[in-house]
């Protein structure tokens, strides 16, 4: 068997445009999985995901597995958007997946469980209520035909999950990596948040990068503060201020991207360093500390 080929792709009713960017008011991405052998292609069934807007500036994400009709939902702040985004297609709310405990991601869930009987899959050690299938770090769980791989990522919360679809290229992030940015420590270390940034940044480069919230053009303005001679990031800004200005979403972004401008993930970067007054031998936990530091005073 050949090389896997990824593409993402939008599906209707966002048919024509070019950007694989959604609005604001709502799109589906298709993340495709397409294998190729020397001679003929064959694709699997693609795990559909759909960004929905919830809140001022959070994001759910509703995921279908169009082989097994298994839907699931990540982190569904409030459930109306969410119930919206299934009558619309007609479709029946199999499980609801949460990445930490907070108000934000889990305030649609009892609505949701009441009305359609969907299990809560969760991490069982943040205090979320009414777990249905305990998942901690190192687990694998299948929304039907997609092996789903839970990676603790505490920090933001101690018990926080991010959630990985190897098959689909896909990870959801929740609260701890976002777009340019990661989340505040509301309960871990930065040295715990630190290890968890590493281990997402150790996935696959071309992996998209599904975050809980539209901060990226806030992200980018602090990020320039720090490093602004890295033209990675420089063309990036642009792009963000471009979407944003034009009502569309900045995500997913990849993890590849994000190692070249997310200051969260750019320990060795000299500017950074002389930016934060550290010195060349000052340990990445101690760089990616001060900067989160900074960030909070920003």
């Amino acid at each position: 068997m050949g090389s896997l080929a990824f593409r993402v792709a939008l599906a209707p009713p966002l048919v024509g445009r070019s950007s694989r960017h959604a609005r604001i008011s709502g799109a589906r991405y298709r993340l495709s999985r397409c294998c190729f052998s020397s001679q003929s292609a064959m694709a699997s069934a693609a795990l559909e995901i759909e960004l929905i807007p919830c809140l001022k500036d959070n994001y759910a994400y509703l995921l279908r597995d169009a082989s097994s009709g298994a839907i699931g939902v990540v982190d569904p702040s409030t459930a109306q958007p969410v119930i919206e985004a299934l009558e619309r297609r007609g479709l029946k709310l199999t499980h609801i997946i949460n990445t930490h405990h907070h108000w934000d991601h889990t305030g649609g869930n009892a609505d949701l469980k009441k009305r359609y009987g969907a299990q809560i899959v969760a991490p069982p050690g943040d205090g979320i209520p009414g777990i249905d299938v305990p998942l901690k770090d190192g687990d694998t769980w299948m929304l039907g035909e997609h092996a789903m791989k839970v990676i603790g990522t505490p920090g933001h919360t101690r018990g926080h999950v991010s959630y990985y679809f190897a098959d689909s290229r896909a990870v959801f992030t929740g609260d701890t990596l976002f777009s340019i940015g990661c989340g505040r420590l509301f309960e871990g270390s930065a040295q715990q948040m630190w290890s968890s940034l590493s281990k997402l940044a150790a996935l696959p480069d071309e992996t998209r990068v599904f975050c809980g919230h539209e901060y990226t053009l806030s992200n980018a303005k602090f990020a320039m503060t720090i490093e602004p001679n890295n033209p990675a990031l420089n063309s990036h800004f642009e792009k963000v201020k471009q979407l944003r200005d034009s009502g569309l979403a900045t995500i997913p972004s990849s993890v590849g991207e994000e190692k070249k401008f997310n200051p969260f993930l750019r320990p060795a970067s000299r500017e950074i360093r002389r930016s934060l007054n550290l010195s060349d031998d000052a340990s990445d936990s101690d760089v990616f500390t001060a900067v989160r530091k900074a960030k909070d005073r920003a």
